[in-house]
């Protein structure tokens, strides 16, 4: 007697026959969980790229009415007949400033201007604003004008400029700059600091040139952004010096400005150490492919039938028997069989009831019909001893109905 069961299979080296899933069982079995975690990470992402693009992309943009956009102070100044026009690219920018004296806001607030490209934007008005600059603007402006560290808190007006005047105090959070003394003859402009802190620094300078041109250099966000220009003086500050000329011109460089001829590539921006432990990352991961991999291709081509002998099946259930002691089921497993021969030999149609075959059973071999069923049903094994027993009995009933119903 044999039982089938469909499954793949492989051999060992002691001749037995072991099951193996399929790879296609396998990929059934993670395709939803490698879904679900291909899709919580692309929920993080564009969720990251979403806040990191309303957080950063709009700061002081001058039609933005988030808390880090610039439209308020702008429409303030157009209600109070300043003309406001936005740019995002340099030559833009110097066409709005070549009709007349107009103010400058220039803030390059992710770096994409080349050092030529700025020093045209410092050059091209006489009157200029110019938020976190570089240190070669300001060079350009006056080399005596240096970085001084951060600073996050109100500083109090000291100086004589009119904006500062009217401001008095404002809420600074952003760098601070110090005007230091060069052994070399100072270049040709006036500059003033103001809001100075105890460590001789300032949140705003002021550079006057002989010409009567302006420039103004501030670190801080805080003046001009939505969210804090209500802030102490903060207003009063950004009014005035955004607001000297009848003309606005705001300028915050895009993708427009940068020149693909000069854009660096990825090589240029990566460090020298990428490109050889890439190498050396991809080389140990084939290694390791090889080495983990061992066998190309699935182990076989298609599912085949798994062939197990009767004597397993057999051994195997009566092990659970033993295991959970279970010798009642294990007896009539027994009996079931018993009474399906003795139906057999004893001549009985298929269609025959226990009862029947106990009859016929008691009358074959002369026996009271009460043992012939204590032994086939009624008796309940209570230990292994009695299981044995009761096993030995139904071997010799069935034997001795052999030897009554067999031709001498």
């Amino acid at each position: 007697m044999t039982t089938t069961a469909s499954a793949t299979t492989t051999t060992t080296t002691e001749g037995q026959e072991t099951l193996s899933p399929t790879l296609r069982t396998v990929a059934k079995r993670l395709a939803f969980w490698v879904a679900l975690v291909v899709a919580a990470m692309a929920i993080t992402l564009i969720g990251g790229g979403i806040a990191r693009t309303a957080q950063v992309a709009k700061a002081l943009e001058a039609d933005s009415a988030l808390p880090m956009g610039a439209k308020a102070v702008v429409e303030v100044l157009r209600d109070q007949g300043v003309t406001v026009e936005i740019t995002d690219n340099l030559d833009d920018t110097e066409d709005a400033l070549s009709s007349g004296d107009a103010t400058l806001f220039f803030y390059d607030r992710d770096g994409l201007l080349t050092a030529r490209q700025t020093e045209r934007a410092v050059a091209a008005a006489s009157t200029l604003v110019v938020l976190s600059p570089t240190q070669t603007v300001l060079g350009d402006l006056d080399p005596r004008i240096a970085f001084a560290g951060h600073f996050d808190g109100a500083l109090d007006d000291d100086c004589s400029i009119t904006a500062a005047e009217r401001a008095k105090k404002i809420d600074v959070e952003g760098r601070l700059f110090r005007i230091v003394d060069l052994d070399e003859k100072a270049p040709a402009t006036v500059t003033t600091g103001c809001f100075e802190n105890d460590d001789d620094a300032f949140a705003v300078v002021r550079v006057e040139r002989e010409n009567g041109d302006t420039a103004t250099v501030l670190g801080t966000e805080s003046v001009f952004a939505n969210e804090t220009i209500v802030n102490e003086g903060n207003a009063a500050l950004a009014l005035n010096l955004l607001g000297e000329n009848d003309s606005l011109v705001w300028y915050i460089p895009s993708s427009e400005d940068i020149d693909a001829a000069t854009a660096p590539s990825m090589a240029t921006l990566s460090p020298p150490w990428v490109v050889p432990v890439t190498s050396m990352l991809l080389l140990g991961g084939f290694a390791a492919a090889l080495w983990r991999g061992r066998r190309l291709g699935p182990l076989i081509v298609e599912n085949l039938p798994v062939v197990v002998r009767a004597s397993e099946t057999m051994q195997g259930r009566s092990r659970l028997y033993q295991s959970s002691s279970a010798r009642l089921h294990a007896l009539d497993s027994l009996r079931i069989g018993t009474i399906a021969r003795l139906a057999t030999a004893c001549g009985l149609p298929r269609t025959a009831n226990v009862d029947d075959v106990i009859a016929t059973v008691a009358a074959v071999v002369g026996s009271d019909i009460h043992v012939i069923r204590n032994v086939l049903i009624d008796a309940e094994p209570h230990t292994d001893a009695q299981l044995v027993a009761y096993s030995d009995d139904l071997l010799e009933l069935e034997r001795h109905v052999a030897r009554k119903v067999s031709p001498r």
